[in-house]
Order: C-alpha cells, then sequence, then structure tokens
C-alpha cells in the first residue's frame, strides 16, 4: 500500500498546488512510483501547473461512477502520473465527495506516493481530501493569519484520523516579520519539513507560453533545490552525494558568472543570503 498524503493549507495562496506538483516530480525523480490528484473538485488548478487540462476524462467522472479510475489516470511531466479534476460546474454540483476515500484506496497498492492537492478552507471538499489520506503534509507563509488557519487544518485533520506529519514554510524571505521556524514549530507543534525561499523562478513556471514546474524548467533554483530536500525528508532518504555536490558547483558557478560579466561584486549580505537559501 503507497502512502496516501494530502497537502493541505487552510488558507488559499501560500503555494500548495505548486508544492503538490512539484514535491511530486522530486518523488519521482528520486525512483518512487508518484500519483497526483487533484482533489480541488470545485476550483481545480493542478492540470493547469501540469499544461494537462485538456484531460478528457476525470475525477469528476469518477465520483459520478461514470468513469473508472484507470481512465482517469495520466501521464504527467517528470515521471508522474495525475488524475485531473474537471471544470464543469454542473458536475460539481452532483458530485459525493464522500467517495474520493475509497477511490484513492482502490489504486493506492501501486504506487509508492499518491498526493492530494486539497482544496482551500474547511468546507465539505477539504474534509473528504483530508479524511482520504492516511498522512496530512501542512503548507503555510510565515505570518500569523496563515498559521493561525492551517492549525485549524492540523486540528481538523486530527478528528478526521489523518495524521499530521509536518509542515512546509513557503515563500520565506528572512524578512523582519517573518516567525521564526522554531516558533511555527512550537505553535504548530510539529517539525517543520523544509523552508521553500521566495524564487521568482516559480512565477515564471506557470507565466511562459509553455507551463512547466519548476522541478523540471529550473532544477537548480533554491526553490527546487529546497523543495528536493523536502521530498527526501519525506521520503525518508538522503540525498545522493551527487546532488549535493552539483547544488554546491551550482552556487559557485553563479558567483563565478557574476564577476565574469563585470557585474558588481556581491555584498557579505548577498553572498550571506545566498548561501542560506541553499541551507
Amino acid at each position: 500500500m503507497g502512502r496516501i498524503i494530502t497537502i493541505a493549507s487552510g488558507k488559499g495562496g501560500v503555494g500548495k498546488t505548486t508544492l503538490t506538483a512539484n514535491l511530486g516530480i522530486a518523488l519521482s525523480q528520486m525512483n518512487n512510483k508518484v500519483l497526483l490528484v487533484d482533489a480541488d473538485i470545485a476550483m481545480a488548478n493542478l492540470s493547469l501547473l501540469l499544461a494537462m487540462q485538456s484531460s478528457p476524462i476525470t475525477l469528476h467522472d469518477v465520483l459520478l461512477g461514470e468513469s473508472t479510475i484507470d481512465d482517469a489516470i495520466y501521464d504527467g511531466p517528470g515521471g508522474v502520473h495525475f488524475i485531473p479534476s474537471g471544470l464543469s460546474l454542473e458536475g460539481y454540483r452532483r458530485i459525493d465527495s464522500e467517495r474520493l476515500e475509497s477511490v484513492i484506496r482502490e489504486v493506492a497498492p501501486r504506487y509508492d506516493f499518491i498526493l492530494l492537492d486539497a482544496p482551500a478552507g474547511i468546507e465539505k471538499n477539504v474534509m473528504a481530501a483530508l479524511a482520504a489520506a492516511d498522512e496530512i503534509l501542512l503548507i503555510t507563509i510565515a505570518n500569523s493569519p496563515s498559521i493561525a488557519d492551517v492549525l485549524k487544518t492540523k486540528l481538523i485533520s486530527q478528528r478526521l484520523g489523518s495524521n499530521p506529519i509536518g509542515v512546509v514554510v513557503n515563500f520565506s524571505m528572512g524578512e523582519k516579520g517573518e516567525i521564526d521556524k522554531d516558533d511555527i514549530m512550537k505553535m504548530l507543534e510539529l517539525p517543520v519539513y523544509g523552508l521553500i525561499p521566495y524564487d521568482p523562478e516559480v512565477r515564471k513556471s506557470f507565466m511562459q507560453e509553455k507551463v512547466q514546474p519548476v522541478m523540471l524548467r529550473t532544477p537548480n533554483t533554491p526553490a527546487a533545490t529546497a523543495i528536493r530536500k523536502i521530498a527526501a525528508k519525506v521520503a525518508g532518504v538522503k540525498l545522493s552525494r551527487y546532488t549535493v555536490e552539483e547544488e554546491k558547483k551550482g552556487f559557485l558557478s553563479k558567483l563565478l558568472g557574476i564577476f565574469k560579466r563585470g557585474k558588481k561584486r556581491p555584498s557579505a549580505v548577498q553572498i550571506k543570503k545566498e548561501t542560506v537559501s541553499k541551507e
């Protein structure tokens, strides 16, 4: 039986869908068989990030009993498999989201990891996505409103019998006013699986003519590197020496390129920020 993990936040706009896509690809690159599921059956977005919005059969059809789960599984980018959610409002109104758990468990034995992208909020569809998983990986921004919302999601998950395993802090900028990693762990009583730095390349990955997750488009950027480390923690493995050495080379090459282009020498503060983002 594969591990079923729902990526949840409570609050929208914190990068939950982006994390689901890229974390799944990172796990796949570690030789795991991965299935991504867009469990946001009302406001589906995961298919857009994977450039698979034209998939004819979706989770809507499966939950309505009009198609089998196998009909809705597609080959996605980076070696992942993917179940999209539909965009039909009429179909959404007729869906019984409580069937989600049985549908997911039907295919769980085929995969090492199944990642569900949960909707934001605490309504019925969110409950279904949380209840369908054995484990919950929470994602937040380092501010009070986001952490308060993610705490509510943690408590609801526990009441539903799912196990929150940790939290990812997204859009980290190291600015004054951000809540410290240790304080987040104390507030949520959960380990922090990683801090993903703010990285313009993430936004560019879905603003280009060809949409492609950052893990594939620019795999050595700070955000991709952080997600790769989170994937290793989720999988319970150490990053290979090759991967670590490549990250170091990429950082040194970037600094060398600055000097070669005749740009102003970076300050000690800039270098420190670059170093922190790689940790």
